[in-house]
C-alpha cells in the first residue's frame, strides 16, 4: 500500500518476483510379495488382495513417514506450544486454543486447518465435555462414532505415524553472546552451553515468546527460523523444548508433495504392469506382476517427493 498524489504522470509500477521451492522426486519405494504356485493353490482365494491391501498400506505409511520427517527437519515448522513429555487435552482444550492464537500471529488463512493427534492426545480429546456436549458442536461424531470432526475452525484427525522429536543432545546452559542482535537476524551467535543443538530442535530466547528451530548448529554459532523478531540482550539464556511428541495444528498449504506416476514400461513377455490409484489417499502406485520360476511376484512402486514451503502455516501442540 502507498499514498497517491495526484500527477500527469503516473508512479511506476511496483514489479513483483515470485519465489518458488523445489520440490525434487527423490523417494523411490516399493512393496514387493511373491507367493510360489504351491502356495497359491494350497490357500484361499482371497489372499493376494489382501496381501495387495497390506502392499499399499505399507507404502502410504512410508509415504506418511516421509511427509511427518519434513516437519521435524532442518526446515519444518517452527511455532510451538504445550508441554513436552505431556500429552495435550487432559483437562481442557487450552492447548488448541493457544495454538491457534499463535497461528493466527503466523498469519495462517483461516480455512483449510488440520489438528493431526496420536492416539494419546486425541483419546484425551475425545473425553473432554468441550466436544462432547451438543451445545459445543459435539453429538453424534464424537459420541457414536468417536470422529472429533470439525471443531473450533479446524478439521481433527489421528494418525498412528504422528512422530516424537528426541532431542539428541539435551542443549543446557545456552546464552546468547552478541550484544548487536537485530530483528531480521538469520543466525545467533552463542556460549557457555552443554550438548549441542541438532536440526528439528526448538528453542526460546529469554526476553521473547517466539519459538524458533535449529536449522543447523556450531559451538558458536546457531542457524535457525524463522528470522530473529526481537532485539535480544547479551547473555540472554535459550531454552530447549525437549523431546516432544509432533500433534500438529497444520494448514493445507504448510507443505507441497508431488508424486510423479512410473510409465508402465513393458520389456519382458508376460510382465504385466498398470497404474492403481488408492481410493483412500489418491496416491498413485504402479502395479507390476512378473513371473519367476515357479512362483509370482506383485510388486507396488510409487516416486515422490515433498518440502516444507510455507513453515509459518504450522504449529507444533506438543505432547
Amino acid at each position: 500500500a502507498r499514498s497517491v498524489t495526484a500527477d500527469v504522470v503516473p508512479p511506476a509500477v511496483t514489479a513483483i518476483t515470485p519465489t518458488s521451492v523445489s520440490v525434487t522426486l527423490d523417494q523411490w519405494y516399493e512393496a514387493p510379495f511373491a507367493m510360489d504356485d504351491k502356495a497359491i493353490a494350497q490357500t484361499l482365494r482371497g489372499i493376494i488382495p489382501m496381501q495387495l491391501s497390506e502392499a499399499i498400506k505399507a507404502l502410504a505409511n512410508n509415504i506418511d513417514d516421509y511427509l511427518w520427517s519434513l516437519f521435524d527437519s532442518s526446515a519444518g515448522i517452527y511455532g510451538y506450544t504445550g508441554t513436552a513429555g505431556t500429552t495435550p487435552f487432559a483437562s481442557d482444550v487450552s492447548q488448541y486454543l493457544d495454538a491457534r492464537a499463535i497461528a493466527n500471529n503466523q498469519l495462517m488463512p483461516m480455512q483449510d486447518r488440520y489438528v493431526i493427534l496420536d492416539a494419546d492426545a486425541e483419546a484425551n480429546a475425545l473425553a473432554l465435555r468441550a466436544f462432547q456436549d451438543a451445545s459445543y458442536g459435539g453429538g453424534k461424531g464424537v459420541i457414536t462414532e468417536g470422529a472429533i470432526g470439525y471443531k473450533m475452525g479446524a478439521q481433527w484427525l489421528m494418525s498412528q505415524n504422528v512422530p516424537t522429536h528426541t532431542e539428541t543432545n539435551s542443549p543446557s546452559s545456552w546464552l546468547v553472546n552478541d550484544a548487536s542482535v537485530a530483528v531480521g537476524d538469520t543466525t545467533l551467535t552463542v556460549d557457555g552451553g552443554s550438548g549441542a543443538p541438532v536440526a528439528g530442535d526448538v528453542f526460546v530466547i529469554a526476553g521473547s515468546t517466539q519459538t524458533y528451530q535449529v536449522e543447523s548448529a556450531t559451538s558458536t554459532v546457531i542457524t535457525m527460523r524463522p528470522n530473529i523478531t526481537y532485539a535480544y540482550a547479551d547473555n540472554a539464556a535459550l531454552t530447549f523444548k525437549g523431546s516432544y511428541v509432533l500433534n500438529a495444528l497444520l494448514h493445507r498449504d504448510v507443505a507441497a508433495f508431488a508424486m510423479a506416476p512410473l510409465v508402465q514400461t513393458q520389456q519382458v513377455p508376460g510382465d504385466m504392469q498398470a497404474t492403481a490409484i488408492d481410493e483412500d489417499s489418491g496416491l498413485s502406485l504402479r502395479l507390476e506382476v512378473t513371473r519367476q520360476y515357479k512362483q509370482t511376484q506383485w510388486a507396488l512402486d510409487a516416486l515422490y517427493g515433498g518440502a516444507v514451503i510455507r513453515p509459518e502455516l504450522g504449529v507444533i501442540i506438543a505432547g
